[in-house]
């Protein structure tokens, strides 16, 4: 079993990029432990280091549908932002869905295609209607049906029908393809932030816990030797 899942932070500010990282680690981590294998098939990183406005992975293995859908919806990260110290807010959402990734492509071969000879009428004079040079192509796989009557030899007709057939399968998929892709995009613009499936925040390793910024203490001034008092002698005299 293998399922494609489409991580995206929308369109969010650069903490929900922020974000879509640190739960792509958490879900890789998931997976692992569940003894599934993962891939990141396509990226696209963010404005910062090591950020993603989107991630596409394939899960593969043994329950990898139900582990899918145990992280599709809503995602939240719950932690302050890296970016920006003045701002409150701590909730930063991203949306998982599962996607198809590629459109079956249709094999044309035309031991598919029945071919049966009929009349049809029009231009052409008696001998196209009686003779039956006409030309219907069914391709069976996809159910197109073409008929030709242009030439007065079913032979013609017959080549001109496969061309044809041919040609409509063709456009069929890359129709398909154009709705696969169609489709993914769109999921881009379905994050609704609130209500999320999943909350996640940082845990206390490295990997995890946002940067923060390094205090400097300050230094400490020296501090002079005070005069003597009543004109006793400095012991350094």
């Amino acid at each position: 079993m293998t399922v494609h899942l489409l991580l995206s932070a929308g369109r969010g500010p650069q903490e929900c990029a922020w974000a879509l990282a640190r739960l792509l680690h958490r879900l890789e981590g998931d997976a692992t432990r569940q003894g599934l294998e993962i891939q990141r098939a396509h990226t696209v990183p963010g404005d910062r280091a090591g950020t993603y406005r989107s991630v596409l992975i394939r899960i593969a293995g043994d329950g990898a549908e139900a582990f899918a859908a145990s992280w599709t919806g809503t995602l939240c990260w719950q932690a302050p932002s890296p970016y920006r110290a003045g701002t409150g807010r701590k909730n930063w959402y991203v949306i998982a869905r599962p996607c198809q990734v590629d459109a079956p492509r249709t094999t044309f071969a035309e031991a598919d295609v029945d071919v049966v000879a009929c009349r049809t009428g029009g231009p052409g004079g008696q001998h196209r209607n009686k003779a039956g040079t006409a030309v219907r192509a069914t391709h069976r796989p996809t159910g197109i049906v073409i008929v030709v009557d242009t030439e007065r030899q079913f032979s013609l007709n017959r080549r001109i029908a496969m061309r044809l057939l041919r040609q409509r399968v063709e456009h069929g998929d890359e129709a398909a393809e154009r709705a696969v892709t169609t489709a993914r995009w769109h999921i881009h613009d379905e994050l609704v932030r609130g209500n999320p499936i999943r909350t996640e925040r940082p845990e206390t390793s490295d990997q995890d816990l946002a940067p923060q910024k390094q205090t400097r203490r300050p230094r400490r001034q020296a501090t002079r030797p005070r005069p003597p008092r009543g004109g006793e002698p400095h012991p350094t005299a």
